[in-house]
């Protein structure tokens, strides 16, 4: 009964995020400013980030309740919060103060602490550790978007 209760306080934390970062970002998508960018030719179609957003919080969730039942501690909520703020963070500075530039220094920390804890815990986790892999694989596809769209316009 525990796993249940921990996955469903870190999906309502990580939906949570998503909310946030959705209200944060102002238009987002929509917005003239983001349809005028030049934009990776790799982007992915408007659909696919609430779908890729979804399963991953729903893994990460997953991942979360395994690790906070194993090493429980200040240190593993600090760096959950830490992931919470700069993944909510970087929909504030990308799409609605348009700092693309900071925006690429935030989703890159992002993914520096997503790699970490997949590689930091990976040992006590075990086969659990492929949850947190669909976020880290995002993060880096993300970076890579952003990254163009700041070299490119």
């Amino acid at each position: 009964m525990k796993k249940a209760l921990w996955f469903f306080v870190f999906l309502v934390l990580n939906f949570g995020a998503l909310g946030i970062g959705t209200l944060l970002m102002n238009n987002g998508p929509q917005d003239s400013w983001y349809a005028a960018l030049n934009k990776a030719p790799w982007t992915p179609p408007g659909w696919f980030f609430g779908v890729a957003w979804t399963t991953i919080m729903i893994c990460f969730s997953i991942y979360m309740a395994y690790l906070i039942q194993i090493k429980s501690n200040v240190n593993i909520w600090m760096l959950f919060f830490v992931q919470f703020i700069l993944n909510t963070s970087w929909n504030y500075v990308f799409f609605n103060q348009h700092l693309v530039l900071v925006g690429l220094m935030v989703i890159v920390l992002l993914t520096v602490l997503v790699g970490y804890f997949l590689l930091k815990f990976k040992n006590v986790m075990k086969q659990k550790t492929w949850f947190i892999v669909p976020y880290f694989i995002w993060l880096i596809v993300a970076s890579s978007l952003n990254a163009y769209v700041y070299l490119n316009n």
